[in-house]
């Protein structure tokens, strides 16, 4: 019987929950401390996701080993103050250490916060196999103590904020850099610590994702829409939405959520009463219609569009098919995909880490897809090491994955037997800190 871990409850930072930095004084007095302090900075961010449109930072969170524990509270400052300019000096001296790190660096880059070292203890979890990776599970497993998130979902844009917010917020970086130092020790021990490193230079080095192309097209519930013409009213409706949103710096779903854009593509609904009827069964919200008279003259709009200017149902992006048509439709590309999911799960099984941070699925299928030339003729282990390394690939995934491969690219029969299930995503969803 495994022996039981006592875990305790973490209720207050060592020191307590400090202040909010709101003035410019307290802000240089905070940078003051820091300044005095050493090694790595824990660093997180509290957005108001799904209160806001923003993904601003409302919220800073800093400690530092004999710095102090610092909230600032970004909103009196703004972007590109001179202050935060500062900060970023400060941290580019040592080491930032973030939790699931790509939730929190684009909006501490709107700030001006651009680390050049980076430890993410989340990214670090996956690559060391833990198989929870939360922070809130992290400290547990390796710490043995807890933390309650019971504010993960607040709204923070709210102003003033209660106490018990800003302890909850504070606790997120009081044991953030002895965490690293165990995730550091445990990759260490484990020969994957190069592989960390080298996904923490990536994650930086990495260019802001561009904007996507026609983003109306990803509501939710697409699959339920037939036609051109109901196409036709789900564009003109978020637009219109996102347009609202936007001024008004309100989430998106709150002003009309995407099931109801659907909904109404679907019914076509022009009066009040009609809009009424079709939202009924998701639970009409007053909220939705605060701005009726737009969400009607967006669908009377849509309706009048002569059939030419309806939207295609396709578009000419650069999507593969997807999975569950290859089988059938495209043998030829799906019999390599076949014996490259299998050894890939193996090799991820092997290594004790998650097939999607082994390596991204996409890239695997996109190989599959469009082989390097040459490729499925013989064993072309450097051509599609280099088809890898365009694709963003890093090395150490490269060098794992790489010959297996290449191997499977040869093959001309699927597995004659069930495939290992293999996620079907290209950019897993950290854990919330």
């Amino acid at each position: 019987m495994s022996e039981e871990i006592l875990v305790v409850p973490l209720l207050q930072p060592a020191e307590g929950t400090p202040p909010v930095i709101d003035t410019e004084s307290k802000f240089r007095d905070a940078l003051s401390q820091l300044a005095q302090g050493h090694g790595p900075f824990a660093v997180d961010a509290e957005r108001a996701s799904g209160f806001r449109y923003s993904a601003r930072a409302y919220l800073i969170q800093i400690k530092r080993n004999n710095g102090g524990l610092h909230l600032i509270d970004p909103i009196p400052f703004g972007p590109g103050h001179n202050l935060f300019a500062e900060l970023n000096a400060l941290l580019n001296t040592d080491e930032v250490i973030l939790h699931a790190s790509t939730q929190d660096l684009p909006c501490l880059r709107e700030l001006g916060i651009n680390p050049i070292h980076l430890f993410d203890t989340e990214l670090a979890g996956r690559i060391a196999g833990l198989p929870r990776v939360g922070l809130g599970p992290l400290l547990e497993t390796l710490m043995g103590v807890s933390l309650a998130k019971e504010h993960s979902a607040a709204d923070w844009s709210a102003r003033p904020l209660p106490q018990e917010w800003l302890t909850y917020a504070a606790l997120d970086v009081e044991l953030l850099v002895e965490l690293r130092d165990k995730m550091f020790e445990l990759l260490d021990k484990s020969n994957k610590l190069s592989w960390a490193l080298e996904e923490f230079a990536s994650i930086l080095k990495a260019p802001p994702a561009p904007p996507r192309v026609d983003p109306w097209r990803r509501t939710s519930g697409m699959h339920k829409i037939k036609r051109r013409d109901q196409l036709a009213i789900i564009k003109e409706l978020w637009i219109a939405r996102d347009r609202v949103a936007s001024e008004q710096d309100i989430a998106p779903g709150k002003l009309l959520n995407d099931g109801a854009i659907v909904e109404l593509a679907i019914a076509a609904s022009v009066t009040k009463k009609e809009f009424e009827k079709a939202l009924r069964p998701l639970g009409l919200r007053a909220r939705w219609l605060e701005n009726l008279p737009l969400w009607l003259s967006s669908i009377t709009a849509a309706v009048a569009l002569p059939e030419d200017q309806w939207p295609a149902m396709r578009t000419n992006a650069d999507t593969l098919p997807p999975i569950k048509l290859w089988r059938d439709k495209f043998p030829e590309k799906y019999a390599p995909l076949s014996h490259a999911r299998a050894a890939i799960e193996l090799i991820a099984q092997e290594n004790e880490i998650p097939v999607e941070n082994l390596i991204t699925p996409e890239h695997v299928r996109r190989v599959c897809w469009k082989p390097p030339t040459g490729a499925t003729e013989t064993l072309s282990i450097p051509a599609v090491e280099q088809a890898l390394t365009e694709l963003g690939a890093r090395q150490w995934q490269i060098n794992l994955v790489g010959p297996a491969l290449a191997s499977a690219l040869l093959e001309r029969e699927p597995l004659p037997v069930p495939e290992v299930a293999v996620a079907e995503v290209t950019e897993t969803t950290p854990e919330e800190g």
